[in-house]
């Protein structure tokens, strides 16, 4: 595809004229799953629904348990033409909700071992119901389709459980994007840090790769009143974190691209008086470039084992590559930008700078062109900078917003479609 902006389909006054009459049923269903909240390749009660759904509207095809919960449905247009495909994630997050709604989740379950609130707290309810108010309105408008739009509604988002594959990686293993092959592949996210009624969008690198770091120090245990008779993992560990803070700060050329190492979490030790064994720290590494990427990998492996042998203790580092970096195909982007604008209104669309937060639709991207963009959600009266983040207990979706989320992917999917008609 040239980066040659495509033209208004011809079902635009239709689907603008039909969108309104979703919207009722697409609150009703993100509503439902909030309150009815799954974790990832958990899905099974959202995973249902939707595909009920999407036989009851006469999809060509509905396949389901594809990456355990994921849901594949193609529809079929009148017409021949290309194939697109449009993704939604359907998985909530281990997370207690603490915004007060009549529809607000009570759910807990157990996760990783732990027993844990569940919440949608990023959004992913809004995404599901969207897709399927998409889906409920380009079937209505069947006839007069140029090609056929695949609908991919994703589990596992958010990582499966530990020792679990899953995700947009398997989906793809399985098939999702096979049988038919679409020749472009749209999403989006809601995100708190817009207002609602605009969508955000940017070319080529737009969301960070996300990579799990765990750094295990070896010391040797020992009473906390004599330290010198074994080796303290805890000093060793703190000297490691302090030493990452210079593989950013000092180590990588950020006029390039930004990037972060966070240490979140330390585990070690019972109690006051005794020096452990052993300490775990786990972290994040994110970076938009790939030779970026690899080359923080090596500097924070050879830190933490320097310093630690420093120490005499010993260091074991293992990091486990999980998204690669979300790339909106910039001819792409361009072609479809004329859209998101006709969609969003003359004030509507944004360019956005880069999020450090990390996607798996990135996986799709790497097998054909994808643009990913933003739909705000943060009321009007409301600053966004000031509201709760996604991820967050007090997330807040505005559900005046819902209607744009429609409306956008319905028309990059038959904009996209008709201009590949007419090459």
């Amino acid at each position: 595809m040239t980066n040659t902006p495509v033209d208004a389909s011809s079902l635009s006054a239709r689907i603008d004229a039909a969108a309104p009459a979703v919207e009722a049923q697409v609150i009703a269903w993100r509503r439902d799953f909030h309150a009815n909240p799954e974790l990832g390749n958990r899905e099974h009660r959202t995973a249902a629904i939707v595909a009920e759904h999407l036989r009851a509207l006469g999809f060509d095809q509905v396949r389901t348990g594809v990456a355990h919960t994921g849901v594949v449905g193609v529809l079929r247009g009148a017409q021949a033409g290309p194939v697109v495909a449009l993704r939604a994630d359907m998985d909530a997050l281990p997370v207690a909700e603490e915004v007060d709604l009549p529809f607000a989740s009570k759910a807990r379950t157990t996760w990783n071992g732990e027993d844990v609130g569940v919440m949608h707290a990023c959004g992913h309810d809004a995404h599901t119901a969207i897709l399927m108010g998409v889906a409920s309105l380009l079937a209505g408008l069947r006839a007069h389709l140029c090609g056929s739009v695949k609908f991919i509604f994703q589990p596992a988002e958010e990582l499966p459980p530990e020792g679990e594959e899953g995700g947009a990686k398997l989906m793809i293993e399985q098939g999702a994007l096979d049988n038919p092959v679409p020749q472009a592949i749209f999403g989006l996210h809601v995100t708190s840090r817009l207002p609602t009624g605009v969508i955000g969008y940017r070319p080529g690198p737009t969301m960070a790769s996300a990579d799990n770091l765990k750094i295990t120090i070896h010391g040797r245990q020992t009473h906390g009143a004599m330290p010198w008779f074994g080796v303290d993992p805890i000093v060793t560990a703190a000297q490691v974190v302090l030493g990452l803070q210079t593989v950013v700060s000092r180590s990588v050329d950020l006029t390039q691209e930004p990037a972060v190492v966070t240490i979140g979490a330390i585990k070690g030790g019972v109690r006051e008086n005794i020096i452990p064994d052993s300490v775990e720290m786990r972290g994040t590494i994110r970076s938009f470039d790939e030779a970026m990427r690899d080359d923080i990998h090596d500097r924070v492996t050879t830190l933490a084992e320097s310093i630690s042998r420093g120490s005499r203790a010993g260091c074991t580092v293992c990091i486990k590559k999980n998204y690669p970096v979300t790339v909106n195909d910039p001819a792409l982007t361009a072609a479809m930008q004329p859209t998101l604008q006709r969609v969003a209104g003359a004030q509507g669309l944004m360019l956005v700078p880069k999020v450090m937060g990390s996607e798996d639709f990135s996986f799709f991207q790497r097998i054909v062109p994808g643009l990913f963009f933003f739909v705000g959600v943060t009321p009007r009266e409301v600053d966004p900078t000031t509201s709760a983040p996604n991820h967050s207990p007090r997330f807040f979706v505005d559900e005046n917003a819902l209607l744009l989320g429609v409306r956008a992917l319905a028309h990059v999917a038959c904009d996209f479609l008709e201009s590949g008609q007419n090459r």
